[in-house]
C-alpha cells in the first residue's frame, strides 16, 4: 500500500510538473522580485488612499535569495521622497510611508513645517486641507488636517547610519518616525511604484476607475 501510494504521489507530481513549477516561480518572483501590498489605513492619503493595492518592486534596493533575508547584492539606493514598505518591528507590522530624511540629514518639524539640512520647507494650499510641499527638489501633496496634533513638532535630528525617517502623507494623521524612531534601513522591503487597482470601502468596495495604474510620486 505504501509502495502504491509513493508510485501514485510521483505519478501526480510529474503530471502536474508544469503547473507546480509554475507556482514556485510565481511565488519566489514575489518572494524577492515584485509583489502587493493592501493599503487598509488613510496614513498616506491624498497620494494612497485606502483600498488601494500597491505594485511593490522588493528589488529596488537589495536582491534576496526567494523565501529568505539573506541578500545577494545591493541594487539601488534609498532616496528621499521614496514611497517604501516597512516591515517594522517597532510597530509589530508592515508600514507604508515617505522617506523624508536619509542617513546624515538634519531634519526638524516646526508646525507641520519640515526643515531639512537647513532648507525650509515650501507649503502652499491646494484647498480642502491639501497642501503642496516643495522641498531639496521635490513636490508632493500632503494633508494637513485641522486637528490638534502631538506630533507636528520635533527639535533637529540627525539620522544615524543605515536608517531612514519616514512620515505618512497625511501628516495629523499617520503613526511614523515620530512615534516609532528612525526606520532600519533593513526592515524596508521595497519601494511602492503604483497602484495596480483600488477598492471603495465607501462604495460596496466597487473599483475605483481613476485609480486604475496610477503612478505613486
Amino acid at each position: 500500500m505504501r509502495t502504491e501510494a509513493v508510485l501514485n504521489l510521483k505519478q501526480s507530481v510529474k503530471n502536474n510538473l508544469p503547473f507546480i513549477l509554475f507556482m514556485v516561480l510565481l511565488f519566489s518572483f514575489r518572494s524577492s522580485v515584485a509583489d502587493w501590498y493592501y493599503v487598509p489605513t488613510g496614513s498616506m492619503e491624498p497620494t494612497i488612499q485606502v483600498g488601494d493595492r500597491v505594485v511593490v518592486d522588493k528589488s529596488a534596493y537589495t536582491l534576496e535569495l526567494p523565501f529568505t533575508d539573506v541578500v545577494v547584492a545591493k541594487t539601488g539606493n534609498i532616496n528621499r521622497g521614496d514611497i517604501v514598505i516597512i516591515d517594522s518591528n517597532a510597530a509589530d507590522t508592515r508600514l507604508i510611508k515617505r522617506v523624508v530624511a536619509i542617513e546624515g540629514d538634519k531634519v526638524k518639524l516646526e508646525n507641520n513645517v519640515l526643515f531639512i539640512n537647513g532648507e525650509k520647507a515650501t507649503v502652499s494650499a491646494k484647498g480642502h486641507n491639501l497642501y503642496s510641499e516643495q522641498i531639496l527638489g521635490q513636490t508632493r501633496t500632503i494633508a494637513l488636517n485641522p486637528l490638534p496634533s502631538p506630533a507636528k513638532n520635533f527639535n533637529l535630528v540627525t539620522v544615524p547610519r543605515d536608517h531612514v525617517l519616514a512620515m505618512g502623507d497625511n501628516r495629523n494623521n499617520s503613526v511614523d518616525s515620530r512615534y516609532y524612531g528612525f526606520i532600519p534601513i533593513e526592515e524596508i522591503q521595497g519601494k511602492a511604484n503604483s497602484v495596480a487597482f483600488s477598492l471603495d470601502p465607501n462604495d460596496m468596495y466597487l473599483p475605483r476607475k481613476d485609480r486604475l495604474f496610477t503612478s505613486l510620486q
